[in-house]
């Protein structure tokens, strides 16, 4: 999954008239109807806001790494730190990551060609489903093409019409969107904000239907789900809770098992979600949950039912990262080190890192041209780091998104450090 909340990046970056009218969006009144008729793609032909960005040189997307994701990367034949990375265990480029995944092409081929459901199961789709059951601690475990439809397939499919849903406002894009597209109700709560939660269940009926989903680390600031409050109240208003730990697996728990595990709320919790796009070192998404759950999602999920089932060497590189969580314990002991280190000396030298307590640390910088002359600085130094702002963060909020690895050496982060010294002192950020 990407690391956006709701809508994109560009949508700040974008100059008015990139942006059609609400009566564009809906349709056009009647009397428009009468006048000429509006091409689908006017407003790509409006939106230039990407190209200017580009000609300014200030443009931050979609940049070509030339190697592997390591705490180096290659980017225009130019060595740069990577400080923008969700490999939080570093095991995309572990050799025996990389064996599994060679391993299973050479027995399995480089696809299923079909669904998981007709014809694209095999033995290693229903081993790597075992071991995830057993990691986070629940009964059975289904694997999704992705991250995303893993969130937009189950709430969809277990939230039917006269039912609700109740999500954390700054959940991921793909919970809001698998919220929407479902029949049921999405009320969302202030982020963290247990007394607004509490005042929206206090109002549903008694006998309906009610998931309260929410992101376990929070993928822009950092900051981890106040689950056992959460917990309670679900308790009390007779609800299910849901987890995505897209970026808590292999982070939070002891063996990485997730924000459940963290605060040994395990049996509480009745929907697991992770992916496998950070500390797995691949790509896909799963669900764990009790067997029967799981039967139905099995049966009934449209985004896992229509889609090609998840290619054999991502699920083998899956289960070799499961090998190595088990195998090198000390990564994720590594992983917080870093993570301490970083935190503190950016704090150190006068940054704001918000409420951050995990890898994922913002560097909050206030407004849209500062926070790009910040990056552009730090870009230039050599380090690779991702500029974040609206709508994925509220106005006045724009951050540099840094997160740490357990690949990570004490010699690079405070080489990081020094360079983000000297952008506090040119920008007036220190203390």
């Amino acid at each position: 999954m990407t690391d956006m909340n709701v809508g994109s990046p560009m949508t700040a970056l974008s100059s008015e008239k990139a942006h059609p009218s609400h009566a564009d969006a809906e349709g056009p009144a009647p009397k428009a109807r009468a006048g000429r008729r509006k091409n689908l793609f006017e407003k790509c032909a409006r939106f230039t806001r990407a190209d200017e960005l580009k000609e300014m040189g200030n443009y931050p997307y979609h940049r070509v790494i030339e190697n592997g994701q390591d705490t180096e990367v290659l980017i225009d034949g130019k060595k740069m730190l990577m400080l923008g990375s969700n490999s939080y265990l570093e095991l995309t480029t572990h050799p025996h990551v990389k064996a599994r995944a060679i391993e299973a092409i050479h027995k399995y081929g480089t696809g299923c060609s079909g669904s998981r459901f007709l014809n694209g199961t095999l033995p290693i789709h229903l081993e790597v489903e075992r071991r995830l059951a057993n990691l986070v601690g629940k009964e059975s475990a289904l694997i999704f093409p992705t991250g995303f439809q893993t969130n937009t397939g189950v709430i969809s499919t277990l939230v039917h019409r006269g039912q609700y849903i109740l999500s954390d406002k700054i959940n991921h894009a793909s919970i809001v969107d698998g919220c929407q597209i479902s029949q049921g109700k999405m009320l969302r709560y202030n982020h963290s904000d247990m007394r607004d939660l509490e005042r929206q269940l206090a109002k549903l009926p008694d006998g309906a239907g009610k998931l309260i989903v929410t992101d376990g680390i929070f993928s822009m600031e950092g900051d981890i789900c106040k689950l056992p409050e959460i917990v309670r109240l679900a308790k009390l208003h007779g609800a299910q809770v849901m987890v995505d730990d897209a970026h808590a697996t292999g982070v939070l728990g002891e063996g990485g098992a997730g924000t459940a595990a963290h605060f040994g709320l395990t049996d509480d919790v009745d929907l697991i979600m992770g992916t496998f796009s950070k500390s797995f070192a691949a790509i896909g998404g799963f669900v764990a949950s009790s067997e029967r759950v799981i039967n139905y999602l099995k049966h009934c999920a449209r985004p896992y039912m229509f889609s090609a089932s998840a290619a054999p060497a991502s699920v083998a590189a899956v289960l070799g990262a499961l090998e190595v969580m088990e195998q090198e314990p000390e990564r994720i002991e590594r992983l917080w080190e870093n993570a301490r280190l970083m935190k503190g000396g950016l704090e150190a030298l006068g940054f704001d890192t918000g409420e951050s307590e995990t890898p994922i640390i913002p560097v909050f910088l206030g407004d849209l041209e500062r926070c790009f002359k910040v990056w552009q600085f730090v870009q230039e130094a050599g380090i690779f780091v991702n500029p974040i702002v609206p709508p994925a963060v509220p106005p006045g909020r724009c951050m540099l998104r840094i997160s740490v690895t357990a690949g990570h050496t004490t010699k690079q982060l405070k080489g990081a450090l020094d360079i983000f010294g000297r952008a506090a002192r040119r920008f007036g950020y220190s203390k």
